[in-house]
Order: structure tokens, then C-alpha cells, then sequence
């Protein structure tokens, strides 16, 4: 698949054809960077004016305290973006690092000329003006949900808020989640270990039945 014809099917360019992408790509500052499996792409601290979107491969969002403790807080594949809060506000520096999952391409492009427009004022690029500020909102709407999520005291109120969520939002209790026991436990904030044990307790209490991602609230 063609470079444009991949960034059409992103939510960034959601609504443009592939060459009206080609033609924005010069306007919005874009170049295309490699990097091998656990190179740092941003380090905490960093500052960033450029948003970047995984062309190939993946990249981790890592929290890593002083003592060397590594917390994954989220990974983005192919289509996904990372650092458009912190371009947003550029004089913030970065709480996080990025790191490549695996041999991964990224594109960056710079914020500002995404949300400014172009000289041309072509359609197009307003789209995607429009496109990137509804993402910044999404990000904004998901950390805020991940408080909510981790805000009780005890894994297994975690683990209801969290599961309890997804839930309403599918509009179902049977569904799969996007997170395998490793990652939600990242998310959650607790350890796998006791994660694990904490929902063998829950589904042996009938409150849920779980394998792997797949999970039914009784």
C-alpha cells in the first residue's frame, strides 16, 4: 500500500483521497523517519512540536521512574499517532518516553501547520484541521476515563470500573477488551501477578466469566 493510501484509512486524514494527501504533505512539514526495535524515540523531558503516525511497526509509551521501573502506558501501531498533547502545548515537556516496539517508520508532521491554514485554503487541509482537533479531544476524553478507571482503592474495583465501562460503551456484558493480562495490568496500574488472582476470585464468585481478552459480566 502506497504511503497516501495508508494515511487515508488514519483518523488524521479521515475524508481525504490519497492525492490530496500527496498534495498536503509539503504544507504540513511531513518527513519520515526509521527506527530499530527499542531505539527512544522521545525521552521524558523532551520537548515536541511534531506529531508522529507509525507508518510500520509499533511504538510503546513508557512511564519510567527513578529507580528504573518501566510502567507501559500505551502502544500504538500501524495508523496510530502519539505526542499531539505535548505538541499542542509546546512549551510542556514530555512526562513520557516513546520507545519503537519493533522496526518501526513514523511520520512526523508539525502540529502548528495542521492546525493552521494553508495559503491555498484548501478544503482538504481544514478537514484535517477539523480531524486533529477532534483526536486532541478524544485523547483529552480517554485520560480522563483511565481516572475514573483507576480511582478505586482495591484491583477489584479497578476491574469493575474498568470492565463495567466497556460494558455501557459497547452496550453489551459480553465483549473483548484490547488489552492482554500484561497490558491491563499497565493500565490498571497494579501487578499482573495479583491481577490475575483477583479475577480467578471474581469469576469464582460468579461476578465474571474471562479467557484471555474475552469477558462476560454476570
Amino acid at each position: 500500500m502506497k504511503r497516501s493510501e495508508l494515511l487515508a484509512t488514519t483518523p488524521l486524514f479521515r475524508g481525504s483521497k490519497p492525492e490530496e494527501i500527496d498534495a498536503m504533505l509539503g504544507c504540513l512539514a511531513a518527513r519520515e523517519r526509521r527506527y530499530g526495535k527499542g531505539a527512544r524515540i522521545h525521552r521524558m523531558g523532551d520537548v515536541i512540536t511534531t506529531v508522529g503516525l507509525v507508518l510500520e511497526g509499533s511504538v510503546r509509551i513508557e512511564s519510567v521512574d527513578v529507580w528504573g521501573n518501566v510502567s507501559v502506558l500505551g502502544v500504538k501501531g500501524v495508523g496510530g499517532m502519539f505526542g499531539e498533547a505535548y505538541a499542542a502545548v509546546p512549551d510542556e515537556p514530555l512526562m513520557v518516553d516513546v520507545v519503537a516496539a519493533e522496526d518501526t517508520t513514523v511520520l512526523f508532521l508539525n502540529l502548528s501547520k495542521v492546525l493552521a491554514t494553508c495559503s491555498h485554503a484548501c478544503p482538504h487541509h481544514s478537514r484535517t484541521s477539523t480531524n486533529m482537533t477532534a483526536i486532541i479531544a478524544r485523547q483529552s476524553l480517554a485520560l480522563s476515563r483511565r481516572i475514573l478507571h483507576v480511582a478505586p482503592k482495591t484491583i477489584r474495583g479497578k476491574v469493575l470500573a474498568y470492565l463495567s465501562d466497556v460494558a455501557e460503551r459497547a452496550g453489551k456484558r459480553e465483549f473483548d477488551i484490547p488489552f492482554d493480562r500484561q497490558q491491563l495490568a499497565d493500565y490498571l496500574g497494579v501487578d499482573r501477578s495479583a491481577l490475575s488472582a483477583e479475577l480467578s476470585r471474581m469469576q469464582k464468585a460468579g461476578l465474571i466469566e474471562t479467557r484471555r481478552s474475552h469477558f462476560i459480566l454476570k
